[in-house]
């Protein structure tokens, strides 16, 4: 009764500030995911508001905000890493690489790119990808009004202009996909440490690592497209995120 009628059946997983469930309504219909706040409740409000204002096959549908608490599509098949085969992780990335094209042309940029947030419709390899968790989302038209501060963004996906307070951009997003395509494909983000500060210094001052000579089956057009998508200036990116996972795809085809 505490979520509009909607009973938690089974507990998925736990965020920052959030636990999420597999839930039905005592009426009926099918299986929902319902994300309840133990802390933020705002934060909940701002990532239905800004999910709900996008319409996209990739990106989780919202249903209904209740009070600490939301219901939106259900995903069954696990996180992309889930996925066993690098064709199969390139297309789902290919498809969250859209998702986010299409947030940035309606001025939402997401901020917090990461493979937890990217999550399979089924539990199939062929399954569409979906993009979750606008929680730390930002809208451009923000920026008219106020300085946006420190992005509460993941540390291995973070870009540079959110680590140091700049406003983020569609670029911010490329970088954080950039990242997670390395993952996907090497085994590990581009960047680690043992400590949160030098994580982010490497993010700000260290170069992009290179992969082909070191990793099997890269080739050496997979470590500039990569160095180019997370190129410190947000400015010398690509144009869109589409473009840099169809020349990732391309180069690694061959």
């Amino acid at each position: 009764m505490r979520f509009g009628g909607y009973e938690p059946d089974e507990l998925l997983g736990h965020g920052g500030y959030a636990s999420v469930y597999r839930a039905h309504h005592r009426d009926g219909g099918a299986d929902v995911a319902l994300k309840v706040a133990r802390a933020h409740r705002h934060r909940l409000a701002r990532e239905f508001a800004f999910a709900a204002r996008l319409d996209h096959p990739h990106i989780v549908r919202m249903h209904r905000l209740g009070d600490g608490w939301l219901t939106m599509e259900l995903a069954r098949g696990g996180t992309v890493t889930h996925l066993p085969g690098r064709e199969d992780r390139l297309r789902a990335l290919t498809e969250i690489a859209g998702a986010l094209d299409h947030a940035h042309r309606r001025g939402i940029v997401h901020c917090d790119v990461k493979p937890s947030n990217i999550l399979l419709s089924r539990d199939d390899p062929q399954s569409p990808a979906l993009l979750v968790d606008f929680g730390s989302a930002h809208a451009l038209a923000e920026d008219v009004w106020h300085h946006p501060g420190r992005a509460d963004a993941s540390l291995p996906y973070a870009a540079p202009e959110l680590l140091t307070g700049h406003p983020p951009s569609a670029a911010t997003d490329e970088y954080a996909l950039a990242c997670v395509c390395v993952e996907l494909v090497i085994g590990t983000p581009p960047f680690a440490a043992d400590t949160a500060m030098d994580l982010v210094d490497q993010h700000l001052h260290a170069p992009v690592p290179r992969y082909h000579g070191r990793v099997d089956g890269i080739p050496h057009a997979f470590d500039s497209i990569v160095a180019k998508a997370m190129a410190k200036d947000p400015d010398a990116r690509y144009r869109s995120c589409t473009e840099f996972m169809g020349l990732i795809a391309r180069a690694l085809s061959r």
